[in-house]
């Protein structure tokens, strides 16, 4: 289905780019036509000016034809010089060549029709010289009574508005007629001679008459001609300048045509990419329906597998804790009379026999071990502690405790560490010590001779450390490299035959230091040997010291105080108790922090000893009505918190009011120095008493803190160990009812209760399963199995106890 969508994703947007595409290109072609019409138009404005124009210089022209003006004739002219700039100026527009020639022609029409102007204008001069000569006729008709000298003047009123022509004739007759008045003073002639100079200027002006008459006929014929010539000239000039028009006109026409297709053919693309889109929706909508409805039917079918292989899972972790179950219920029997009959007292053949059974019986309780580590890592039930180790510790501590095993092989044993390690870290030390036991034995076991080197370092600038486990063993072949991991393998069938082992072993590893956010890397040489590479992130612890390091320069208190004591579990009340006794002090010890309240209020006291996860008031609630309570004797005397949790910081402790904390198992050096502490110094620190870490081992308990509580009394030894032993009883059939009633905070608070004397006395199996169950770390199907295990564990162990104590 993703890949459907994803089709029709990529479908509609080519659907887009494709449609933009073809729009733009459409766009690009409408705008040009746009420019095109709207250069048509702009055309079509100027030739109708044009038209505005060529109408004003043809009335110019009528007019000047008609009055002759000098004045008309220069505003004709100026405006037949603006009408061929719009010529010009419409040239640079026009495209065609047809229409620049009939522009061109148009100027021509024009220059041809100035001219025209210009030779009526001249005929018009010379028609008028005829007017000039019967005026001037009539003139000398009127002079006929007198005689005197004449002038052009005495002729016609304005001689300089006359013609070159009429003006040449008129002034030569002037000049005649003045050469023959007598030059007398009486300015008299007879009147003969008068006469005959009247008649002959009469003939010689009717002769001049007679030509000019001849001459006007022929400036007649030629004016009717320049007259059609002009008419045709503005006749043809309009008729260029329609066909201009017309040639304008079709050709925005043209492009209003191409304007409307190319809008159309835009409204089509739409359209059309609509209904393709809308199909393409309508397809790929069926599609991943159909498919969401597939996707649904698979997701069901998904699901009841992943439930059926839930439950297959389950059963076969149900199948491996009840097989296993079965396997160590029988194994722990077998060990722990294995371990009482190795101590009594057997001959060589005897011993022979035991440390066989020993060695199978250790060899199936690895494999019981692995396979319940295994089920637990798959199914996310491991759980990862965050506490203080030093590293170079659990090393030397893992690595000498392996080497013990094989003392007789011929391997010589390294271990190296960066400076920096000495300091403590935060993590897990116990799947740290699991990890390394693994590799490390792994490392013994497949290498002869030679040896073993060890080394941690602080890498990637100091936020992970590497832990190096190099060996000159028999290797790994390349190939078979990654199939060391994997479950149930071995690098090949060979190695099972002659070395052992489940193949679970690195499996496990793998997945534990994946879990702690590590990794596990491999390099190895077939016939030479074999380097693991553990990384993992590395973070310095930064609480405050512990007391071990505080008292070292405190000194010895003898003063005897008062003490009042609160637990719950009243073995190690006894054993607290017991412990401050021994040193002379008054001791006031109660199970229930209710009581201690109580005799608080009329008890002087000078120190509270005080356990933290109490049924009905828990440490910090007993606390809190101590300091809230009127009537008491508490002054801010010094209280110490004995607790086995490590969920809880320093600072918690602190803002609670407590003077420091005890972890549980201690040791009554621990009780006792943390007392001395806090009376020797001034200002009382909030401390923590660090537990030791449990070493690995096969012992069922070990009672040399019990007896260091006891004083090494073998009296009250037996009466502690008779004590615990029944009240161990009784608790695990209080728990075995929580159990079968499914009671989980009954299950919690039972195990929180009898915990703490168990890892007193270091029994550390039964400690383990203790601790899970107050974690609540089994799911209910695997309670009765798990209970079962630890019955069995506890009636082993108080039958190794009753031996010791006889």
């Amino acid at each position: 289905m993703p890949v459907k969508v994803l089709f029709s994703y990529v479908a509609l947007v080519a659907l887009v780019v494709t449609v933009g595409w073809f729009l733009y290109s459409e766009n690009a072609v409408y705008n040009k036509l746009e420019d095109k019409i709207a250069l048509e138009k702009t055309k079509i404005l100027r030739v109708s000016k044009l038209f505005s124009n060529v109408y004003k210089t043809e009335s110019l022209a009528r007019k000047t034809i008609q009055t002759n003006s000098e004045k008309d004739f220069k505003n004709y002219v100026i405006e037949n010089d603006s009408l061929r700039l719009r010529i010009d100026t419409l040239k640079t527009i026009v495209k065609t060549q047809y229409q620049k020639a009939l522009l061109d022609s148009v100027t021509y029409l024009l220059s041809e029709k100035t001219k025209n102007i210009q030779q009526l204008k001249t005929i018009k001069n010379k028609a008028d010289d005829e007017v000039s000569v019967n005026n001037a006729i009539d003139e000398i008709s009127k002079m006929e009574v007198k005689l005197r000298k004449l002038e052009i003047q005495d002729f016609t009123k304005n001689p300089d508005q006359l013609g070159s022509y009429q003006r040449n004739v008129l002034q030569q007759y002037v000049d005649y007629l003045n050469q023959n008045i007598p030059d007398d003073s009486t300015n008299t002639l007879s009147k003969q001679a008068s006469d005959s100079i009247l008649a002959n200027s009469k003939k010689l002006l009717s002769t001049v008459k007679i030509k000019a008459e001849k001459k006007k006929e022929s400036l007649n014929f030629e004016e009717n001609k320049l007259l059609k010539n002009e008419i045709a000239i503005s006749e043809q000039l309009r008729k260029v300048l329609r066909i201009i028009e017309r040639e304008i006109i079709i050709n925005s026409i043209k492009n209003n045509s191409l304007k409307e297709k190319s809008l159309k053919k835009i409204n089509d693309i739409v359209t059309v990419s609509a209904i393709i889109g809308l199909l393409l929706t309508v397809f790929f909508s069926i599609l991943i329906v159909s498919d969401y409805s597939k996707s649904q039917v698979y997701k069901k079918q998904l699901e009841i597998a992943n439930f059926k292989t839930k439950n297959l899972l389950k059963s076969r972790e149900q199948l491996i804790s009840t097989v296993s179950h079965d396997l160590k219920t029988p194994l722990s029997t077998i060990v722990g009379y294995t371990e009482l009959l190795g101590n009594s007292d057997v001959n060589n053949k005897q011993s022979y026999f035991i440390k066989n059974i020993k060695n199978s019986s250790e060899y199936i309780t690895q494999l019981v071990q692995d396979l319940l580590d295994f089920s637990q890592i798959e199914a996310g039930k491991i759980t990862i502690e965050k506490v203080p180790f030093v590293l170079p510790e659990i090393m030397e501590e893992v690595a000498r405790n392996i080497q013990t095993v094989y003392k007789n092989k011929n391997i010589e044993l390294s271990i190296t560490f960066d400076e920096k390690l000495n300091k403590k870290i935060v993590g897990d030390p116990f799947r740290l010590k699991q990890v390394l036991s693994n590799i490390i034995g792994n490392a013994y076991k497949f290498t002869e001779e030679g040896f073993i080197k060890i080394n941690a370092d602080v890498v990637y600038g100091e936020r992970f450390f590497e832990i190096t486990i190099e060996d000159s063993g028999i290797g790994i072949e390349k190939a078979n490299q990654k199939l060391v991991f994997e479950e149930f393998a071995q690098a090949n069938e060979g190695i099972e035959k002659k070395y052992g082992g489940t193949g679970l072993g690195l499996s496990i590893c793998q997945k534990i230091i994946n879990i702690l956010g590590g990794k596990l890397h491999l390099e190895s040489t077939f016939g030479k040997g074999s380097t693991f590479e553990i990384t993992l992130p590395l973070l310095f612890d930064t609480s405050v010291n512990t007391v071990e390091k505080a008292i070292k320069t405190g000194t010895k208190n003898t003063k005897k105080l008062t003490f009042v004591v609160v637990d719950d579990d009243i073995n190690l009340l006894n054993l607290t108790s017991g412990v401050l006794r021994q040193e002379k002090h008054t001791v006031f010890s109660f199970d229930r922090a209710s009581k201690a309240l109580e005799a608080i209020k009329l008890t002087p006291f000078d120190f509270i000893i005080t356990d933290i996860q109490m049924p009905e008031m828990d440490g910090f609630s007993f606390i809190e009505q101590l300091k809230k309570s009127i009537t008491t004797t508490y002054q801010n005397q010094p209280i110490i918190a004995l607790t086995g949790r490590t969920d809880l910081d320093l600072s918690v402790y602190a803002a609670a009011g407590f003077t420091t904390v005890i972890k549980k198992p201690y040791s009554p050096k621990v009780l006792l120095k943390t007392i001395e502490n806090i009376l020797n110094n001034d200002i009382i620190n909030t401390v923590e008493i660090e537990e030791k870490k449990e070493k690995k081992t096969n012992k069922l308990y070990s009672l040399m803190t019990l007896k260091e509580f006891l004083g090494n009394d073998p009296e009250a030894l037996k009466e502690v160990i008779s004590s615990f032993i029944d009240s161990s009883k009784e608790n695990m059939l209080h728990l075995s009812k929580a159990i079968s009633e499914e009671n989980g905070t009954e299950i919690k608070s039972i195990a929180h209760r009898i915990k703490p004397m168990f890892r007193q006395i270091e029994a550390q199996e039964i400690s383990k399963i203790l601790k899970k169950l107050e974690q609540n770390a089994f799911e209910n199907p695997d309670l009765k199995i798990i209970f079962e295990d630890l019955k069995t564990k506890i009636d082993m162990l108080f039958v190794a106890l009753r031996e010791e104590i006889l």
